[in-house]
Parts: C-alpha cells; sequence; structure tokens
C-alpha cells in the first residue's frame, strides 16, 4: 500500500471467494433439475437454455479465482487498474463490512449506472474514508435483494 497525502493506493481481490462443499452443488444441481423439468414439461424453451446457462455461469465463476486489482484513489477520482472513475460519476459513498472484509461502494448519480463496489485492506480504511469524504457525502449501505440472493446463496 502507497500513500501520501493526496492519495492512497493497494491491491485487492475483485470479489470474495466462498468455499462450497459437495452438498453445495448437489442442491444446485436438484433446484435446477427442478427448474428444467418444470420448463420442459411447459415449454417454455427460453427459459431452459437460460436455466443451462446460468448453471453454467455459476459453475464456471466458482472455479474462476478472483483477479488482483490496483487500485489508487486521488484527487482525480479512483483508478481500477487503468480505468479512472471520476468523482462527478457519483452522488456519494458508503463503508461496510462482508465477513473480514471491508468495502467501499460508490453510488452513482444516473440511476441506470451501476456502483463500484471496492474491497479494501483495514489497515486502508481511514485514509480511503478521509479521502472519499472530501469529495462525495457518505452514506449508510444497505444491500438491495440481488445482493441479499448472492449472500445467502454464496456465490
Amino acid at each position: 500500500m502507497a500513500k501520501n497525502n493526496q492519495s492512497v493506493s493497494w491491491q485487492a481481490e475483485e470479489y470474495i471467494t466462498h468455499t462450497h462443499d459437495i452438498w453445495w452443488y448437489v442442491g444446485l444441481f436438484i433446484v435446477a433439475a427442478i427448474l428444467i423439468s418444470i420448463s420442459i414439461w411447459q415449454g417454455w424453451w427460453s427459459f431452459t437454455l437460460l436455466i443451462v446457462l446460468s448453471i453454467i455461469a455459476i459453475l464456471v465463476s466458482n472455479l474462476k479465482p478472483p483477479r488482483k486489482i490496483s487500485y489508487t484513489l486521488d484527487s482525480a477520482g479512483l483508478t481500477e487498474n487503468k480505468t479512472l472513475h471520476k468523482f462527478e460519476e457519483f452522488r456519494a459513498f458508503g463503508i461496510s463490512k462482508e465477513k473480514s472484509h471491508y468495502f467501499a461502494v460508490l453510488l452513482p448519480k444516473k440511476k441506470l449506472n451501476l456502483s463500484v463496489k471496492v474491497y479494501f485492506p483495514e489497515g486502508s480504511g481511514e485514509a480511503i474514508v478521509d479521502l472519499l469524504g472530501a469529495r462525495l457525502p457518505m452514506e449508510e449501505i444497505k444491500p438491495d435483494f440481488l445482493d441479499k440472493i448472492v449472500n445467502f446463496l454464496r456465490i
């Protein structure tokens, strides 16, 4: 982690990995088989294809290790590898914790834009909050419906 008065740099994984035992995979395949059976019985071929593709995507994402991302937070904004997210794109930020991992969420001004979720080491937290707080108001972050589903399913 590099730090000076105007910037903080660190590296973190792009997402938190979850370990799954054999029963998690068995449950996934049972739910998939039930949904596929119902969709075939009803003749919903597009839904059947969507289920199959979703299961493949979940399996591939679980097998692929997360990338290490380099972050720099400075007066221009947040640089994620080589992508700059300017502060002007965001209306606020929030800090939260998932298990033992801290993260910041930058909330977009435009409704259809995605928020930016950034994991950081605990030791960098104060400097990150100070730099973000100098540019954006801080808000409480509440998980939305999709976040709750992802956390429940551990994907």
